[in-house]
């Protein structure tokens, strides 16, 4: 994880969850471990480069952990760690917004 962490704790959050990519990620791994093709077949029209690059980002930011099994083809998995886990309450009211968002204007 960054050292120098911005002062401001919503730059903080921002800077760890901030891409739209990490969002879904997370959403997806709060239902538990995921493989890299069950990640990538959920989340869509994400390339598998951005895909990894993400990963690999929110695994050294701490927010999630990835295990490889020593397997050919590999399997690799990924969890949500507990400060993964611990923004939750923030993806949960991204939902109720959405939710009300979309009853005002559709």
């Amino acid at each position: 994880m960054e050292k120098n962490l911005p002062a401001c704790p919503v730059e903080t959050t921002l800077m760890l969850i901030s891409d739209r990519w990490k969002v879904l990620i997370i959403r997806d791994l709060l239902d538990g471990t995921k493989r890299f093709g069950e990640l990538k077949k959920s989340i869509g029209k994400v390339s598998q480069k951005v895909l990894t690059a993400n990963l690999r980002s929110m695994e050294a930011s701490g927010l999630l952990t990835r295990k490889v099994y020593p397997e050919v083809p590999p399997r690799v998995e990924y969890t949500l760690t507990e400060t993964g886990y611990s923004l939750k309450p923030i993806l949960d009211a991204m939902v109720e917004w959405g939710i009300k968002y979309k009853q005002k204007n559709s």
